[in-house]
This record gives C-alpha cells, sequence and structure tokens, in this order.
C-alpha cells in the first residue's frame, strides 16, 4: 500500500535520527533564539491576527485564499513560538571559558590542517546555531566528537562517507577573530 504518509522502517537503535542531542547552546545562539522568538510573538503573530481577522471579515472563507493562507501562516507561526519556548527551557548556555583553554572544548574556534595542507577554520557550537557557510559544526557531529578534549597539534582521525581523515589542530581560540 503507498501513499503520501508511508514512510521507510528504521530500526530505532540505528536510526542516527534517534540519537539523543546535546542541549547546550552559546550565549550568542541563545540570544538570537531569543530575538526571534521575540520577533514571533510581538510582530509576526498579531500582523497575522489581524490579517485573518480581516479576511474572515469578508464573508465566505471556502473561498476566500486571502484568508486560508493566513491562517496557515499564523497557525506555523505559532507553532514555531511552541517549539522556541520549549526548546529555550531545556537549554543550557555556555557562557564562560573552559579551564584549560589549551584544549577544544564546546564554543572553540579550531583551526585544521588535512593531509594535503590545506586549512579549515570550524567553531563548535550547539545543535540549534548550526551555521554550513561560516563552518560552525554540532557538538554531536563525528568531527566535533573526535576533537573534544584535544590539545594543539594533536592528530586527528575523523571517518567520513569518502574514507577516513586526518587533521593536526594547529591553532584553539575562543574568541571570534571578527569581534
Amino acid at each position: 500500500m503507498k501513499g503520501r504518509n508511508m514512510t521507510r522502517w528504521r530500526d530505532p537503535a540505528k536510526d542516527p535520527r534517534q540519537e539523543p542531542k546535546s542541549h547546550l547552546i552559546t550565549a550568542e545562539g541563545a540570544e538570537r533564539l531569543r530575538g526571534i522568538l521575540d520577533h514571533l510573538a510581538r510582530v509576526k503573530r498579531p500582523a497575522l491576527s489581524t490579517k485573518v481577522g480581516e479576511a474572515a471579515a469578508l464573508g465566505d472563507r471556502s473561498e476566500n485564499a486571502d484568508y486560508t493562507y493566513n491562517k496557515k501562516e499564523l497557525n506555523r507561526v505559532i507553532a514555531r513560538i511552541r517549539y522556541l519556548t520549549k526548546r529555550l527551557d531545556k537549554l543550557t548556555v555556555v557562557d564562560r571559558l573552559p579551564a584549560d583553554t589549551g584544549k577544544v572544548y564546546f564554543g572553540a574556534f579550531v583551526t585544521l590542517e588535512d593531509e594535503e595542507g590545506e586549512e579549515m577554520r570550524i567553531r563548535i557550537v550547539g545543535h540549534d546555531e548550526i551555521a554550513p557557510d561560516q563552518h560552525w559544526i554540532s557538538v554531536d557531529s563525528p568531527l566535533a566528537k573526535a576533537l573534544l578534549g584535544k590539545p594543539l597539534d594533536e592528530e586527528v582521525t575523523v571517518a567520513a562517507p569518502g574514507g577516513e581523515t586526518t587533521y593536526i589542530i594547529t591553532e584553539i581560540d575562543y574568541r571570534d577573530p571578527q569581534a
């Protein structure tokens, strides 16, 4: 039986989506999430509620595209507000430096050099702060797990889809160089 609600069965013990995610976030990330929540609750939701009310006042809702679209958008915003509220309650804000800044821990900017001599600068952040364009990776990623607790000039091997890759940690910094 095929249908749009049918999904492929996955063994929960082997499904990577079932792995528990860490509840860590940087102070900047928490502030950004609070800003998004504030904007949605104070600006977007009231504006959409007004639009829905105006569209509903026009009469027949079954053929009113403006009402239908804005009602769906309002429900999406309400769901996002609910998610962010629950998520912010669960998160632990990491707002101080580790005792040993010579090792890689949460929030660190790490410069890595691969076998070909190419450098890559990443930051280890929480699941809610991932930014691939800035090379911010999740603390739950295989690369971050391999780096955590390692000192400067340590060699780290990470399993990648194309095979194992070896990196050398060339720099560890806990301050944003652009700040």
